[in-house]
């Protein structure tokens, strides 16, 4: 059989992303598989959390629209403590509780009340941070470490291609070909999740950091407040 036959007879190879996928090896399938279910659970935190963000401005705008509005604390207290308050909001709730703690209870504690509504204020913002924060993480992971998970599977994929070519004793590229594609695929799919997690993280990490600015300048402001009412009373006291 002379060479041209012989390239005939290899039957052609199916090149589609289907194709190359139901070719590939079992473990370059298993990174395949992994790194697609690892893009699809990225972008089900990236949709989430785009969401939980805009819901908590918003919530966050209506707060301080409501604070600055002239209404007493006590009343924006009743109005807030009774449904879930987020941002601004939370510390809001927080500090007042403790407020309310210290006047109402059997001895009158506002000598170091100020402190007191400073640390709870502290503890509050790191919970709202966690809070939005959460998850993100998985994103940093994807995007550092998918290609390079997705660099294995074709290290693996260009092994295996180049022992079948070794067993067949045949180079030609018809060979050739569709083995180093196999192992291509999984660099892609490795870039296809790593690239709109890095992103999507540098994005989101943007906008916890600007929630955090705002959260940390209200706890400011309203410490000071408080502060100065303390004081009040406290000449009152004396």
């Amino acid at each position: 059989m002379n060479p041209a036959d012989a390239m005939q007879a290899i039957p052609a190879p199916d090149m589609t992303l289907l194709g190359l996928f139901l070719q590939a090896h079992f473990v370059v399938k298993v990174v395949m598989v992994g790194l697609l279910g690892a893009s699809v659970w990225c972008w089900s935190i990236i949709v989430d959390k785009t969401l939980l963000f805009r819901r908590t401005k918003a919530e966050m705008d209506a707060f301080e629209e409501a604070f600055w509005s002239g209404r007493s604390l006590e009343e924006l207290y009743r109005s807030f403590n009774d449904r879930p308050a987020v941002g601004q909001g939370a510390l809001f709730v927080a500090a007042m509780r403790e407020w309310k703690r210290s006047f109402e209870g059997s001895g009158r504690q506002i000598q170091s009340l100020s402190q007191r509504i400073d640390k709870v204020l502290d503890v509050t913002i790191q919970r709202e941070v966690e809070r939005l924060e959460s998850r993100l993480l998985f994103l940093a992971s994807i995007g550092s470490a998918g290609p390079y998970i997705g660099l294995f599977g074709t290290v693996w994929g260009i092994m295996t291609a180049f022992t079948s070519i070794a067993a067949s004793k045949n180079t030609s590229l018809a060979v050739v070909a569709p083995g180093i594609a196999e192992a291509l695929f999984a660099t892609a799919i490795g870039l296809f999740a790593a690239i709109p997690a890095v992103l999507a993280y540098n994005k989101l990490q943007a906008t916890v950091s600007k929630q955090q600015s705002r959260l940390e300048g209200f706890a400011d402001e309203f410490s000071a407040i408080l502060s100065r009412q303390i004081d009040e009373r406290l000449s009152l006291v004396a």
